[in-house]
């Protein structure tokens, strides 16, 4: 009979695993992908390096683990934004500034979603969350047509336009922080995305 882990022996290496994540995204925050070696990471949770590969067969494996989940986490915030209920507009407006407002309280770990040099594991999987973040803006772009808040347009269009735009406009504050210029910014960018859609400004 083939050995069965018992349910302590489950929950005990599904918690280590998630510490692992967890450190590991910690690490990338502070050094980057290029840095974030498994030595460091091992070093991060308390491990040994050895130990890592009982829960991940790469790096690469373990960086993409990391990646999904935490740009999961802000395509369901933008999502939970954008399906709010009320004017598609004003919902555009809030999920600009909500979404440019966490990337700059989280400056390390936004930069390395958005920006940082990564292996091509991570770039590829940087390419399909940008193509779920166009689904979100262009499902806004499309009722706010609909509603006659926004211009005839091609809501694909648009949305990859303001996709690209918003994550190009914080690589440079991300890098190089400007605390005093943070409203400025998030009103900027706001508007720019506004007028990308067709949208009155205020």
């Amino acid at each position: 009979m083939a050995y069965r882990k018992t349910p302590a022996e489950i929950g005990r290496l599904e918690a280590a695993r998630e510490h692992l994540v967890a450190s590991a995204t910690a690490v990338v925050a502070e050094v980057g992908w290029a840095q974030a070696s498994v030595t460091a990471v091992a070093a991060a949770a308390g491990i040994a390096a050895g130990s890592v590969y009982q829960h991940f067969p790469s790096k690469a494996a373990l960086a993409v683990e990391v990646f999904r989940r935490a740009a999961g986490r802000e395509v369901e915030v933008l999502g939970q934004v954008l399906h709010e209920p009320g004017d598609p507009v004003e919902r555009l407006t809030r999920a600009v500034d909500v979404f440019a407002r966490r990337a700059l309280e989280n400056r390390g770990l936004a930069y390395a979603l958005l920006a940082a040099p990564a292996e091509p594991a991570v770039g590829a999987e940087r390419l399909d969350f940008r193509r779920r973040y166009r689904a979100l803006y262009a499902e806004v772009v499309r009722e706010g047509i609909a509603a006659g808040r926004l211009p005839g347009q091609n809501a694909e269009i648009t949305a990859a336009v303001l996709t690209g735009a918003i994550g190009e406009a914080l690589v440079d504050p991300l890098a190089d922080p400007d605390p005093d210029g943070t409203e400025q910014l998030l009103a900027d960018l706001t508007a720019a995305a506004l007028r990308c859609a067709g949208a009155p400004t205020p």
